[in-house]
């Protein structure tokens, strides 16, 4: 696991492998408060200390959860972010977009209220995809003005794309700290470098997330998901290749999906979400997993990284 890497303005320091509550959010039963529980004490316990959660998840539920296990702890032990831009309604179980200043404050006090904490160290934008101009005039300017009164330590943006997120990056007049992209820098999609490009030359720290396309990654296997559906052929096989690479050097293909994004010095943290302590001591291996150096310029020899994408390592 490569060293944390402080995010250049704010000074927080996000531990290089985080933890996505989505899935925490999910869970059903009456064991479910325990397990989410039980994952945040196993996270904590091996040095995963930056957790990201949003209303969005379990409408509520993944906030409540990760804030009553997280509650159990030191202030000072963890970093979490939340995130603004969906308006749910508990009691009716709905949400709605909205990206206005007054919607953006509500947001935020209801995540906090759940959570049981006074303040936030970072909030995104959520999904402005069909919002941009609200979220520029409407949602950043209500989070500078969040941060400045200390209730967030830190402000940005967190999409399924790169394009949006590097317009953010490039206007300094939205005071942006870092971005949470998701899918779009991973073994299979790289389209997102030259976002990360910019982060680095602007100080601005990059948190990567869905680093195995929804499964494929994880899984190569018939049916397996990319992008929230099933994978189109030519992706599996991708994939496949990707890991056939892996196991002539002995390393599972998750573990190098896992790692890959640390390569790129702009990253401060990769986030993988996990439903319990089984799949987070897997993703625990993997981010300990040695990957040899053969293995990553293989990947690109065989064509399957573009060659200037930068390897773990290679800093």
């Amino acid at each position: 696991m490569i060293d944390p890497r402080p995010l250049p303005r704010s000074g927080l320091i996000l531990s290089p492998l985080g933890l996505g509550t989505a899935a925490l959010g999910d869970l059903i039963g009456d064991r479910a408060a325990g397990d989410a529980a039980t994952t945040v004490d196993l996270a904590l316990a091996n040095g995963i200390t930056y957790a990201d959660t949003a209303p969005h998840y379990g409408l509520g539920a993944a906030e409540r959860r990760a804030g009553a296990a997280l509650a159990r702890h030191p202030r000072g032990q963890f970093t979490l972010s939340t995130k603004v831009g969906r308006v749910i309604d508990e009691r009716a179980g709905t949400e709605t977009f909205d990206f206005s200043p007054a919607a953006v404050r509500a947001s935020l006090e209801g995540s906090l209220r759940r959570l049981g904490l006074a303040a936030a160290d970072i909030v995104y934008v959520h999904d402005p995809d069909h919002a941009e101009a609200a979220a520029r005039q409407g949602a950043f300017p209500a989070l500078r003005a969040l941060r400045e009164d200390g209730t967030v330590r830190a402000i940005g943006a967190g999409m399924n794309q790169a394009a949006m997120l590097e317009g953010f990056v490039a206007d300094p007049a939205l005071g942006v700290d870092l971005v949470l992209l998701a899918g779009r820098y991973t073994l299979l999609d790289t389209s997102g470098l030259r976002l990360l490009d910019r982060c680095r030359e602007h100080g601005i720290g990059v948190v990567l997330g869905g680093v195995f396309n929804s499964g494929v990654l994880a899984d190569p296997r018939d049916g397996a998901r990319y992008d929230y559906r099933a994978a189109p052929g030519e992706i599996v096989e991708r994939a496949r290749a990707l890991a056939r690479v892996c196991e002539r050097h002995g390393v599972p293909l998750p573990a190098a999906a896992l790692q890959f994004g640390w390569g790129h010095p702009a990253v401060v943290s990769v986030l993988n979400g996990a439903g319990g302590p089984a799949e987070l001591t897997a993703n625990i291996g993997h981010a300990r997993t040695a990957i040899p150096a053969s293995c990553w310029e293989q990947f690109r020899t065989e064509g399957l990284l573009p060659p200037e994408v930068p390897l773990p390592g290679e800093q």
